[in-house]
């Protein structure tokens, strides 16, 4: 299990899924990254793209423990949804909280979770399945929703939208555990967000700084180490392609060259690293 430690602040990765991703013309994942294009990124192998020229994904939540602090930062797909834009028609059963379990994270010791946007992926885990009812699974944790974020997603719930919010998030709602926040919002003194927006409208990152040392935990404004060489290169799930680009050229170029471990929310090990500047653009030295 890999964690890195930041001044007086632990960062621990829980693995639910690891997929490589193959460039399909139909339904690309990111449309300019064939596998010509990767090629011409040789620092991408073979930690981010694999021999068949596949790039290399996770979903993973990180666990941040800071002085009196004890954050889950994103909550991954969950055991026993359908997720079939996903996963396909049958649900999960991994044993993500067991891993949490053994390395001295109990459901009880939750006292934070902070969902860096709604998408599925990002917000399974914070309920869980028991006698037929979905129920908060960290029970004694704030969960931290952005404002704009929760809007944005009432206002657009059709489909499987509304799923994920019947099933992951209005059970937190209807228990008292949420607690709707800016994107600004700090949360300790070594735990702040910051607004990252485009991938959604409410979309934030997690910035952590202690003792002189600085991570960002990026969730979804960045999916892949290829997007530091091109950050134009926009999924189509973004809800606003242009800004997300422009936001990521802009947040790289702020974390280019300095000592700030970036840890990729999405990024296949080793996960966390450093932005470099490369020419007019990025790189990822991990």
């Amino acid at each position: 299990m890999l964690s890195w430690q930041v001044g007086a602040v632990k960062i621990t990765r829980v693995v639910e899924l690891e997929m490589p991703v193959a460039y399909s013309a139909e339904h690309p994942f990111l449309a300019d990254a064939t596998p010509e294009a990767l090629r011409k990124m040789p620092w991408l192998y073979p930690n981010f793209v694999d021999a068949e020229d596949r790039m290399r994904l996770s979903i993973h939540a990180l666990l941040v423990e800071a002085p009196g602090l004890r954050l889950v930062v994103d909550t991954c797909v969950g055991n026993d949804k359908v997720r079939p834009g996903l996963i396909g028609k049958k649900p999960l059963s991994t044993n993500f909280l067991q891993q949490m379990e053994e390395i001295g994270w109990t459901r009880d010791s939750v006292d934070t979770v902070v969902c860096t946007h709604l998408h599925v992926d990002h917000v399974g885990w914070n309920t869980m399945l028991e006698d037929g009812k979905w129920v908060p699974t960290f029970p004694k944790a704030r969960y931290l929703m952005g404002k704009t974020e929760l809007e944005h997603w009432r206002a657009n719930d059709e489909g499987e939208t509304g799923e994920i919010l019947a099933d992951s998030v209005q059970p937190i709602l209807d228990a008292g555990l949420a607690e709707l926040v800016d994107m600004d919002h700090v949360l300790s003194p070594e735990v702040r967000l910051i607004p990252t927006p485009g991938h959604t409208p409410g979309h934030v990152s997690v910035m952590i700084e202690s003792e002189g040392q600085s991570a960002v935990i990026t969730g979804d404004m960045t999916h892949h180490p290829c997007q530091m060489a091109h950050p134009d290169w926009s999924p189509p799930f973004d809800s606003d392609q242009k800004a997300g680009a422009a936001m990521r050229r802009r947040m790289f170029a702020q974390w280019a060259d300095q000592p700030i471990l970036v840890i990729g929310t999405h990024y296949a090990g080793p996960t966390a690293g450093h932005v470099k500047t490369d020419g007019e653009a990025f790189r990822f030295d991990a």
